[in-house]
């Protein structure tokens, strides 16, 4: 039965989300304190989720164009690309172990403060690259990362369903909604990363691009890392170029700190920590990491987790694999922050509208769109001949390649939101590890296989992805429409029955959340 409907719910039999222990299983609305807002607390969410979208766009304006030239200008033993796999290993490693642990212990406004201070010390390891320096500070980033994206998805998700209460509009668009004004924030930081990296690197002598018919021979589908080792091209900058991108990175993830301690709202005033509530309960630590692992159970989950390895592989992809064998290759490293400039701009302008036209569409339409726009561009990418007379397709594949990002970034991340509501930090701590590992397999292979091969396991994965994302769909649906039917059979009797006995009731993936029966709306 589920609380407060007064209806049996056996949609998902055998899909039992197992909880970790608590020692006081408590928790009806009669003890649960509750959040009480005005009507006009709309305009405060809405200021709390600009600040949270501005920072990361500002801390990943300094990561994103660092990493967006590691395969190239750390090329040498494959530097660049070993220390980026080290990022997204110890994020696979964080996922599992640190998020809800950090998150109950920090609380989620200064784990994100926490957490983006991790980032530091890879920028500074620019100014002396080498394995025993970039490699420590690529794992200390990836176990911040962890925490600071469970962080943000929980405190969207969070206020996104205030937001809806307040508002009287459906909780999985305004979280939609919400993920997709986030990524539209923080796919500009492409822009503006690349902008300055390009910048700098343009002001140089060096990559003229446009080698021989030889050398453009081993760009495109038939890049290998060694064979192309004596390319032009791909000669590293000087280190004064570098020396000035970094100290300008450093200074972004300071200026995001500050951002977020200074003027994000506490998730507090939504009702993070009410008496009674999941986020309140202490939790030993062994507790917290069985919530996480616990959560890889669920059937939803492991139909997602190619889907999500997907999203992993694919930004790994144009961040290393398109920047170093067909732009790097054919037109020079100078030009990376350019082409990647229209791949993050139609990213951030895809987002908002994929995230806004949702409501009105649905999301099947959309994420139909992504697969088979990644789908037909991985296909042309394995017969195009990347040439620097031809640069307009260099920004049209770029930018092709952001329009299915976007689809991926918000659709997935709303979809974790929407089917997860009661297990925020476990699930979201999740979608890290399956993206993480995705970004893993990539690095691991990159410097071993060669483009085409590259490519094909692209494909290969985004099919049994897209397949799996469908039986989530038809489950969910299913589900749904099951639920209205019994909702029409019961009576006033049964659901005040249920209401009574709402702390022995199992709850299911896409159960909602107590914070929408502990929110009070007032007219002051």
């Amino acid at each position: 039965m589920t609380a407060g409907s007064g209806y049996e719910n056996k949609a998902y039999d055998g899909d039992n989300p197992v909880k970790p222990h608590l020692h006081n299983t408590e928790d009806t609305v009669s003890i649960r304190e509750k959040v009480k807002l005005s009507r006009s607390e709309k305009w405060r969410i809405l200021k709390n989720v600009t600040i949270l979208s501005c920072a990361f766009m500002v801390q990943f304006t300094a990561f994103q164009g660092t990493a967006n030239l590691q395969s190239s200008i750390n090329a040498k033993d494959g530097l660049g690309t070993v220390s980026l796999s080290a990022i997204y290993a110890a994020i696979v490693v964080s996922c599992i172990f640190i998020p809800t642990l950090v998150i109950r212990r920090l609380t989620v406004k200064w784990t994100l403060c926490a957490s983006m201070c991790c980032y530091a010390p890879y920028i500074a390891a620019q100014f002396y690259p080498k394995f025993y320096t970039l490699v420590p500070a690529g794992i200390l980033l990836g176990l911040g990362a962890a925490p600071m994206w469970a962080s943000k998805a929980t405190y969207l998700t969070q206020v996104g369903q205030v937001y809806a209460k307040i508002t009287d509009q459906p909780v999985d668009a305004i979280i939609v909604r919400f993920f997709g004004f986030f990524f539209l924030a923080w796919q500009t930081a492409e822009l503006w990363g690349n902008l300055i990296s390009s910048l700098v690197l343009s002001s140089g002598a060096h990559g003229g691009g446009g080698g021989g018919n030889t050398t453009l021979s081993t760009c495109g589908a038939n890049f290998c890392v060694v064979a192309s080792a004596e390319n032009a091209n791909l000669e590293r900058p000087p280190d004064s170029e570098i020396f000035e991108i970094s100290t300008i990175y450093l200074a972004c993830i300071g200026a995001a700190v500050i951002i977020i301690a200074v003027f994000l709202d506490p998730l507090s005033r939504y009702g993070e920590k009410r008496k009674g509530s999941e986020s309140a309960k202490e939790l030993s630590g062994v507790a917290l990491l069985s919530a996480t692992l616990n959560q890889c159970k669920k059937p939803n989950q492991q139909l997602l987790i190619l889907i999500t390895v997907w999203i992993g592989m694919e930004q790994a992809f144009i961040g290393a694999d398109f920047t170093q064998a067909y732009v790097s290759c054919a037109l020079g490293i100078h030009q990376i922050g350019y082409v990647m400039i229209c791949f993050g701009v139609v990213n951030a302008i895809c987002s908002i509208i994929f995230g806004s036209i949702m409501k009105y569409i649905g999301r099947i339409p959309i994420i139909a769109l992504g697969a088979i726009v990644h789908g037909a561009i991985v296909i042309v990418m394995l017969f195009w001949r990347p040439h620097p007379e031809n640069p307009l397709i260099f920004f049209a594949i770029a930018g092709l390649w952001g329009v299915g990002d976007a689809v991926w970034q918000t659709q997935i991340n709303g979809l974790y939101g929407l089917l997860f509501r009661r297990n925020k930090e476990a699930a979201f701590s999740n979608y890290r590890l399956w993206e993480s590992a995705g970004f893993v397999i990539a690095y691991a292979y990159s410097t071993t296989l060669c483009a085409r091969m590259k490519l094909y396991i692209l494909f290969g994965n985004l099919t049994l992805g897209v397949l799996g994302y469908i039986i989530v769909e038809i489950r969910y649906r299913r589900k749904q429409r099951r639920l209205k039917k019994q909702e029409a059979k019961e009576n006033a009797r049964q659901a005040e029955l249920a209401k009574q006995q709402a702390n022995q009731i199992e709850e299911t993936d896409d159960e909602h959340d107590e914070l929408e029966e502990d929110i009070e709306i007032t007219h002051f």
